[in-house]
């Protein structure tokens, strides 16, 4: 492994973490703009996060160790998946190393451990945001999954960086298959990161509020990385989006050096703007549902992943 590789590996890691929250204060500004309100700074969450980080730590009574390592883990466990997803390049070591099914598993791994630590206060809002949460990942990784499944079975591989090189390779074309999963992807994605129409992130509503309930105990440093990490899942996501349905313009293997992974960051970049400002009409198209018609949202989303893959095996198209 050279040392030009390492580099390159970890200016994508630094980049993801730098423009996360930049573009979760891009889609709250275009959400603002079209619900004529004044929009919020752009720069906005790097102030939250200095803000939060300069605060002294305030613990519940009977907080377990448990507690105080999950915002540590969450952020730990969205940095990884960012340097196994090949958002600029995919001529990465992390990104070879471990495969989509992994990367599945990391987010439920952060999953399970901030549900562990919302109960283990032992709040209502924490349970119950916990409770919540589990349902929603319960229902959401399947179709997560069959997505998956239809760019792997188009590209013979279940690594991204082979994905991206087997697409790019080829002519561009409107593949009926991707079309339905890329629609399931859109709606598992609004779940996952608690976006209306499941969940709305910018309100504390005790009756509606799943991931924000589970943050109700944290403060200081310990929310400023969670915080963090749920604006790196969202830009995860949208990488992994990229990857799978747009991959022209990310660096492919055997590109020539610093000018393929300057214009591979232009065309991130310009990515996220035109896809912080789709989610945003989305969101504000969109109303929010009662909990108990999320499982209808999801396993339509897992029904239309099934429904591509079943174009792909019969129509093989």
């Amino acid at each position: 492994m050279s040392p030009i590789t390492m580099v390159r590996q970890f200016g994508e890691v630094l980049l993801a973490i730098t423009l996360a929250p930049l573009f979760v204060g891009w889609t709250a500004q275009c959400r603002a703009w079209l619900q004529s309100r004044t929009a919020p700074p752009l720069a906005q969450p790097y102030r939250m996060l200095r803000k939060l980080f300069h605060k002294d730590v305030a613990l519940a009574a009977g907080a377990t160790p448990l507690f105080r390592m999950t915002p540590y883990i969450l952020f730990g466990s969205m940095v990884l998946a960012a340097a196994i997803i090949p958002s600029i390049a995919t001529d990465l070591p992390f990104a070879r190393v471990a495969d989509a099914i992994a990367l599945i598993g990391l987010f439920a791994t952060a999953r399970v451990f901030q549900s562990l630590a919302a109960m283990d206060i032992g709040t209502a809002f924490g349970t119950m945001g916990a409770r919540r949460e589990m349902m929603v990942g319960f229902l959401a990784e399947p179709a997560l999954l069959m997505v998956l499944f239809n760019a792997f079975l188009l590209s013979g591989s279940t690594a991204l960086p082979s994905v991206v090189d087997a697409y790019s390779a080829g002519p561009l074309s409107i593949n009926p298959s991707l079309t339905f999963a890329g629609v399931a992807f859109v709606m598992v994605l609004l779940a996952e990161n608690a976006r209306i129409p499941i969940d709305n992130p910018s309100t504390h509503l005790e009756l509606t509020m799943i991931h924000e309930a589970m943050l109700l105990e944290y403060s200081a440093r310990h929310l400023a990385l969670i915080e963090w990490a749920s604006s790196l899942k969202l830009f995860n996501y949208a990488c992994i989006g990229f990857a799978l349905f747009l991959p022209w313009g990310i660096a492919t293997h055997g590109a020539d050096g610093g000018w393929a992974l300057l214009l591979a960051a232009g065309a991130l970049i310009g990515k996220l703007i035109v896809f912080g400002a789709a989610l945003a009409l989305v969101e504000s198209l969109s109303a929010k549902l009662r909990i108990f018609r999320a499982p209808e949202y999801l396993a339509t989303a897992f029904l239309l992943a099934v429904l591509g893959l079943l174009v792909h095996l019969l129509l093989g198209s």
